[in-house]
């Protein structure tokens, strides 16, 4: 898999990800994106990418393309690549989603449970200042 691959070829060239970041001028955050499957290169960073590690993109993507370098071939493994990350996106935001609303139906009840407390606190604690004043009086 991609992410694998460049993780390990960086190492292999001697790379951190701040240095190859510079090379390509993007951020280091960009590269531990690509490192850790979160998103992907476009084919132009990509070609730089191979340059830089002096390595293939069949290869550097973790499938067999032809030694002549396709760039439709290219373009259809990233899509790939590109599809799977949305999916998986789609699920952790359906998952965020789903946690977001169970927090705010609780937050709701609890806002709810608290007005619908309040007047019964507010009886109680007048008829204890009644009774206290009659007491007294």
């Amino acid at each position: 898999m991609f992410c694998e691959n460049l993780k390990t070829m960086r190492k292999a060239k001697g790379y951190t990800q701040e240095e190859l970041a510079i090379k390509l001028n993007v951020v280091r955050q960009t590269v531990s994106k690509w490192e850790k499957g979160l998103s992907v290169p476009d084919a132009h960073i990509l070609s730089k990418i191979v340059d830089i590690l002096d390595t293939k993109v069949s290869i550097l993507l973790g499938s067999t393309i032809s030694d002549e370098i396709d760039e439709n071939a290219v373009a259809e493994q990233l899509a790939k690549i590109s599809e799977q990350l949305a999916i998986k996106n789609r699920r952790n935001r359906k998952i965020w989603k789903t946690i977001g609303i169970i927090l705010l139906i609780m937050v709701l009840f609890t806002i709810l449970l608290v007005i619908f407390n309040m007047p019964v606190s507010k009886s109680i604690s007048t008829e204890n200042s009644t009774s206290f004043i009659e007491k007294n009086n």
